[in-house]
């Protein structure tokens, strides 16, 4: 009888091989799905590994394979909601696809630090990389470096589509927009997110698109910084003239600033005054009043970009778009004006 490994260390793939009575070859085959294995002595494989509780060292397979099949994510701002989920369901799409995921986070300020955490994803030989780069200059920057892996980016700037996979924030802008005025909102402010931002950009061109294209009159967007904090202050400053009935804040951070103050104000939402937001954060359905917001769907964005990246999207096919259309999440914070 085959010896059990020694308790207290973790089994090897020599333990699996003797407990499965076959060579650590056949072992190390089986693990990358080589085709000469029977099925019998594989399924004898598979079912030891089970028994032993075995993984396989990454180091190993590694340098036996040439292959890491691990996907390097650069990012910038990963504490922010969007990024953070997008890192979140890349990973989960990677797991399931038995790649792993290693991240450098980035300074966008620094143009030596995007260099480096190039370098850092490359040091780990990695077979692909994605791109979570919400800032126009990381990608000018990237402009100027060789990345010499497939890659995508998870940002539409519009200078390389081939190489792009987004949530489409014009439409979900313009779907917001379009609710609030359906609504019969002619007074609209919208608070922008940051300036240097591309999806602050692409959500600003879709609220100025749709109310352009339903000829209502347009006041300047307010650039934010994406925190309630700075809704807040917002909100109170344009309480001030009150010369609207409806905001349709950027992201549903800045929203649930918005909501303090007018409730600090003595008003009602949205019997005197429309909300809605972009994201739809965890917490957005339990605002008070519930939160109107554009959902983008993450899980569906890591699983394309996963899949785009090991090859298995043909561009061609029907069902296939660089960007991936949000829905919006009617809640109980949007109502007609108080007229």
């Amino acid at each position: 009888m085959p010896e059990e490994p020694q308790r207290g260390r973790a089994p090897s793939i020599r333990d699996v091989a003797r407990l499965a009575g076959v060579s650590h070859q056949t072992v190390s085959r089986v693990l990358n799905n080589h085709p000469s294995i029977r099925p019998e002595t594989k399924q004898r494989v598979l079912d030891v590994m089970a028994e032993l509780q075995y993984k396989p060292n990454r180091a190993a397979r590694a340098l036996v394979t040439s292959r890491s099949r691990t996907i390097g994510i650069l990012s910038a701002s990963s504490t922010q909601y969007g990024p953070a989920s997008s890192i979140a369901a890349i990973e989960e799409a990677a797991r399931a696809a038995g790649y792993w995921v290693s991240t450098a986070n980035i300074d966008t300020a620094d143009p030596g630090s995007i260099s480096d955490g190039l370098a850092h994803l490359a040091a780990q030989g990695i077979e692909g990389l994605v791109v979570i780069a919400p800032q126009v200059r990381v990608f000018d920057t990237l402009a100027q470096l060789s990345i010499d892996v497939p890659y995508v980016s998870l940002q539409s700037t519009g200078r390389d589509p081939d190489h792009a996979l987004s949530v489409d924030q014009i439409a979900g802008a313009r779907m917001a927009t379009r609710h609030l005025i359906e609504l019969g909102h002619r007074g609209i402010y919208h608070l922008a997110g940051p300036q240097d931002w591309i999806e602050a950009e692409a959500r600003m061109r879709g609220f100025l698109d749709e109310m352009s294209s339903q000829d209502v009159p347009t006041t300047a967007p307010i650039l934010g910084d994406w925190t309630a904090d700075f809704g807040y202050w917002a909100g109170r400053e344009l309480l001030t003239v009150r010369d609207f009935t409806a905001i349709f804040a950027s992201n549903d951070q800045m929203a649930l600033g918005l909501m303090h103050a007018v409730r600090d104000s003595g008003l009602e939402i949205p019997r005197d005054i429309s909300i809605i937001g972009f994201d739809d954060i965890p917490e957005a359905p339990h605002f008070w009043p519930p939160l109107t917001t554009v959902r983008q769907d993450f899980a569906e964005l890591g699983r394309r970009c996963v899949a785009l990246l090991l090859g298995d999207l043909d561009p061609a096919a029907a069902d296939y778009h660089g960007t991936i259309v949000p829905e919006l999440i009617i809640r109980g914070s949007t109502g007609a004006p108080p007229w």
